[in-house]
């Protein structure tokens, strides 16, 4: 089953078009991550799919409905964490849950919600006495309350410190476990990498790659790097390579037998290549080359 479909979406701003004829898929139960540089659009995309704005072009479907026009009974089946939201700085934690609580049918218990958000020791702080990173947590407990069917997470873990970062990792998997579909955009690569199937980058408004994450990975060019050895010139190496500084990069499809290469060459020469280092693709490579 399709949760989130967007053909051709178009989105402009006082005459600047944000969002460019963007398409792109989420099955219910993945974890989509939506990546791309400040300013690539993805917040203009998340908020009309989040029926925060009107598509002024394309079509937007979130669980069969219109997400503008059927926005009402789509909410009720939604959770959504935005880069930044207000709270009443001189309200409790739970004061502020309690206060989101009325105004959702059948929410999660309080106490629940705090403890998959990790702040079920701050129930009596004060909004303003929190961290920028529990802060960011009281988001993910507030957006959980309804226990939406399609969760749109806007950045969720910036500000948080490596421990609660991976916790909520955590509960992001249990959610997507247990069903929820999950779209989120994050500048933490890695977070991007360990837990989303597929992803889209887009770049000046436009998606410029997308697909499963594993499989586009894999069809990406690996790294064997090591630093020049003195006295020897890149094209008296048995590949081509690239330099970054002193050192030689090398891409290639098949890293592991790019490395093999390059220290069968070494060797019969009486060379060592030091600080070898042989990896395969990661999202950091593709962001960077996708988004040139």
């Amino acid at each position: 089953m399709t949760a989130i479909e967007v053909n051709g979406l178009r989105k402009s701003h006082r005459g600047f078009e944000a969002v460019k004829g963007v398409s792109f898929e989420v099955g219910e139960g993945q974890i989509f991550a939506l990546l791309g540089r400040n300013g690539a659009g993805k917040t203009t995309t998340i908020e009309v799919l989040a029926g925060f704005q009107r598509a002024d072009g394309g079509t937007v479907r979130v669980l069969g409905l219109d997400p503008y026009a059927d926005r009402t009974a789509l909410r009720r089946r939604t959770g959504i964490m935005l880069q930044e939201a207000g709270f009443f700085p001189d309200l409790t934690v739970a004061q502020t849950v309690d206060t989101w609580r009325g105004l959702i049918a059948a929410p999660r218990p309080r106490d629940e919600a705090l403890e998959l958000a990790g702040l079920a020791g701050k129930r009596g702080t004060k909004v303003r006495q929190l961290s920028g990173g529990e802060k960011r947590r009281l988001d993910l407990a507030l957006a959980l309350l309804g226990r939406p069917d399609v969760l749109f997470l806007d950045e969720p873990t910036t500000g948080m410190d490596p421990e609660a970062r991976r916790a909520t990792w955590g509960v992001v998997r249990d959610l997507a476990g247990q069903g929820t579909t999950i779209l989120l955009t994050t500048h933490y690569l890695e977070e991007a990498q360990r837990l989303a199937s597929t992803m889209a980058i887009m770049d000046a408004g436009e998606v410029v790659a997308a697909g499963d994450m594993a499989e586009t990975l894999a069809a990406q060019a690996g790294r064997v790097a090591f630093r020049m050895p003195a006295h020897v010139h890149p094209a008296d190496l048995p590949l081509p390579v690239t330099l970054e500084g002193g050192t030689a990069v090398c891409r290639a499809e098949d890293p592991d037998l790019a490395a093999q290469t390059l220290l069968t060459w070494a060797a019969e020469r009486g060379l060592r290549l030091a600080g070898l280092e042989v990896r395969t693709a990661t999202l950091e490579d593709l962001f960077l080359e996708s988004a040139r």
